[in-house]
């Protein structure tokens, strides 16, 4: 994810904790702590892709298209960056030539379709409010041999175990 796309989830987040707002780019500018043409520039974009609507006038500015629980985290990534792809097999076909043959392909689209139902599944309501850390879920390596780290002695020698 790019700092922009970043910035963008964190301004839309001050838009999300008074939806009924009409904002500036110099306010948010101001809040957020971000030059203004950088706010600006991603308040554009967002206005392009229809999350936030924009407002001619002396009390103009922007405010969300729809409430903040009925816009995903992933549309907000999707609007500022594009298609949601963690490599480039995951999105579209024929982009590699190693494609046809290409034994991890289904495995990256499986990861992909993760990610994007994760994204998907949080609302930008939800970014809006502090969120306690929990512990990160660890995956099992009980049954998963041991990674061999290549400071190891018979490594560098070229010896085998």
């Amino acid at each position: 994810m790019t700092r922009l796309t970043d910035y963008g989830i964190m301004l839309l987040t001050v838009f999300a904790r008074h939806p009924e707002r009409v904002r500036s780019a110099r306010e948010l500018a101001s809040v957020a702590r971000l030059p203004q043409p950088t706010v600006s520039k991603i308040l554009k974009t967002l206005a392009h892709d229809g999350l936030l609507v924009a407002r001619r006038g002396v009390k103009g500015g922007f405010s969300l298209s729809r409430p903040p629980d009925r816009i995903s985290i992933a549309e907000i990534v999707v609007a500022l960056e594009g298609p949601i792809a963690i490599t480039e097999c995951s999105e579209a076909h024929g982009t590699c030539a190693l494609e046809p043959v290409c034994i991890v392909r289904s495995n990256w689209r499986k990861i992909n379709r993760v990610v994007l139902d994760a994204l998907e599944g949080i609302a930008l309501s939800e970014m809006a409010l502090p969120l306690a850390l929990a512990p990160a879920r660890r995956v099992s390596t009980e049954s998963r041999p041991r990674m061999l780290a290549l400071s190891e002695p018979s490594l560098r020698r070229g010896e085998s175990k």
